[in-house]
């Protein structure tokens, strides 16, 4: 029941915020500006391309939405930062990233609308999610990872990004927001798998009045989560519990889910000791060799009593 969980793949969130409904959700609920209300589904979409970078290639996981605010393109950009540690460069590999959307924009339009005076690049609202456990501790302005910056304030480029924490948000405060994306965050928080079950079942009222589309996503996300590190065997019966569930059956779901894990623990707990018990007899048999060959007794003999090969016998010597 203390088998650590592996931190979500950055592939998880972003299978998941891939959903506008769940992006939109995402602003709504863990970001404080005004803005974020004049954001609806209707005018918002998915940039289906990833700005992958030649210097970055390991850490390249990100989202790119546009949307329509006031007459205005606004396109977001979100870096999925799913590592353990804190990486100190993101300032920078965000201003290459939003480079790179500005240089596609350029690209692809005309250069004589590019060079009309009343022509203007579309805002990028930098995202950085974050889901280590760890303190973030990168600065939020650009300017600030700049030497000396203090002395030319008004000359140097600057921009600041919105960190979303997983980690920053209360339990208390998660499952007030009673939907999607606050269910995922207070899973997420969770330090092994018991802690998932323990929170599933708090969530369960939640679930329920999941619509079909939201109970879809959640469900492929804590798949992904709770079959890591279990036998394929067990994964399938997992798949096939959440393919079968409705949002209404979900204490049906968990107990189902539940029981599956509980087996797969029991499973590994038993190899587990048959393995030690294994590897026990295999150093029985090496000591009582040693100590047979100290004595001076035929190898033809050892082999007869402690079940060793001559080659086995011959290394010991």
């Amino acid at each position: 029941m203390s088998e650590e969980v592996y931190q979500p793949h950055d592939t998880g969130y972003k299978y998941l915020l891939s959903s506008k409904k769940a992006f939109l959700q995402l602003i709504k609920s863990f970001v404080i500006a005004g803005w974020t209300a004049q954001v609806d589904e209707s005018s918002l979409f998915r940039v289906d391309k990833s700005f992958i970078l030649q210097d970055f290639k390991h850490k390249e996981s990100d989202l790119v939405y546009r949307a329509r605010l006031k007459e205005q393109d606004v396109i977001f950009y979100i870096l999925l930062e799913m590592q353990s540690t804190v990486d100190f460069v993101i300032p920078f590999r965000l201003l290459l990233y939003m480079t790179e959307v500005w240089r596609d924009i350029f690209k692809n339009i005309p250069w004589k609308e590019a060079e009309r005076k009343d022509f203007r690049l579309p805002v990028i609202v930098p995202i950085v999610l974050y889901n280590s456990p760890g303190k973030w501790t990168v600065p939020l302005n650009f300017k600030e990872t700049l030497n000396g910056f203090e002395l030319f304030t008004e000359h140097v480029l600057d921009y600041k990004y919105i960190l979303i924490n997983v980690h920053a948000f209360k339990q208390k405060e998660l499952l007030a927001l009673a939907n999607l994306i606050g269910s995922v965050f207070l899973l997420d928080q969770a330090r092994d798998l018991a802690q998932i079950i323990k929170r599933l079942k708090k969530l369960a009222l939640i679930i329920k009045k999941m619509e079909p589309e939201e109970f879809n996503l959640f469900a492929s996300w804590v798949l992904n989560i709770i079959s890591r590190g279990i036998p394929q065997e067990k994964k399938d019966q997992i798949a096939g519990i959440f393919k079968d569930a409705r949002p209404e059956e979900v204490e049906s779901m968990l107990s189902n889910v539940e029981k599956v894990l509980e087996k797969s623990w029991e499973e590994a707990e038993k190899k587990g000791v048959e393995k030690g018990l294994q590897q026990g007899l295999e150093q029985a048999k090496v000591k009582i060799a040693k100590q047979m060959l100290l004595d001076g007794e035929d190898v033809n003999k050892i082999a007869k009593y402690t079940g060793l090969t001559r080659e086995e016998i011959d290394k010991l010597s």
